[in-house]
Parts: C-alpha cells; sequence; structure tokens
C-alpha cells in the first residue's frame, strides 16, 4: 500500500486551490429527497473555496437546493488529486452581485440575455469544510479554512 502523504497546511491549502484551478467542471452533489443527485457544474467565480454557480430555475438542482441548501462539490485533477468542498449553497439575490458575475462572464449574457432573465439563479456555496487528497492516499486532510 502507498504511504499516505501529509502535508503541511500552508502546502495543503496551496495544493487544494491548484486542483480547483485546473478543474473547470466540478461535480456538484445535491438530495432530491433521499436520493443524491450529481452533476458537472461550471463555477462563474471562485474565492479560494467560496464558489459561484450560475444555474437555470427550472433546473433539477434549484428544488433540490430549496428544500434542502447542503452541497457538496468534488473537483478532480488530471493526476487524480481530489479537493471536496463541503457546504450550504446560498440563493444570490443582491443586484450588484449578480451584475458583477453577469458582467465578466460572457457565457452567461450569451445564452440567457439579461441579467433579469427570471431563469437566472445564482448560487454562493460556502463552505464549512475542505478536505484534500493526493491521488490513491486513501484518507483526506483537512484544509483549514
Amino acid at each position: 500500500m502507498k504511504p499516505i502523504p501529509v502535508l503541511a497546511p500552508a502546502e495543503l491549502r496551496v495544493a487544494a486551490l491548484a486542483v480547483i484551478k485546473a478543474d473547470p467542471f466540478p461535480m456538484l452533489a445535491s438530495l432530491d429527497g433521499n436520493q443524491v443527485r450529481v452533476r458537472p457544474v461550471s463555477p462563474v467565480r471562485t474565492e479560494e473555496f467560496t464558489v459561484y454557480v450560475a444555474s437555470m430555475r427550472s433546473s433539477g438542482k434549484t428544488n433540490e437546493i430549496a428544500a434542502n441548501n447542503k452541497v457538496e462539490l468534488c473537483y478532480l485533477s488530471e493526476g487524480h488529486d481530489q479537493v471536496r468542498i463541503t457546504g450550504e449553497a446560498e440563493n444570490i439575490t443582491d443586484p450588484a452581485v449578480r451584475q458583477n458575475i453577469w458582467d465578466s462572464n460572457p457565457l452567461l449574457r450569451a445564452y440567457l440575455k439579461s441579467v433579469d432573465n427570471p431563469e437566472f439563479i445564482l448560487y454562493k456555496i460556502s463552505p464549512n469544510r475542505v478536505r484534500y487528497m493526493k491521488e490513491w492516499a486513501l484518507e483526506y486532510q483537512t484544509v483549514e479554512l
């Protein structure tokens, strides 16, 4: 069995942020009643371990998050290192935040046409736990928040 690599807190943080930067399409897990649902998402902004995800009102995850806002994002690097961000998703309605993200994202503008489109949902996923695992280490390290 491979030894479990243990990184110092500063190295751990750098390694975790590198995995996040390298994976443009993390998997988002939410609950549909008592069934877990997982799907790739494309974050529209990332601030350290706080992640903003745009969605559509008609998306399945919208009802799931409204019923239970506890979610997890899983990032995977090309080398199979993982970062899991466990947290809560908050629907952002602040016009300034929405406009700022809208202005910086051409895909949102092309697809939804207007920041006021009622289909446009913006979630802020605030972490309460971040874990990192080096490829095949078989054990996660907790990243200090």
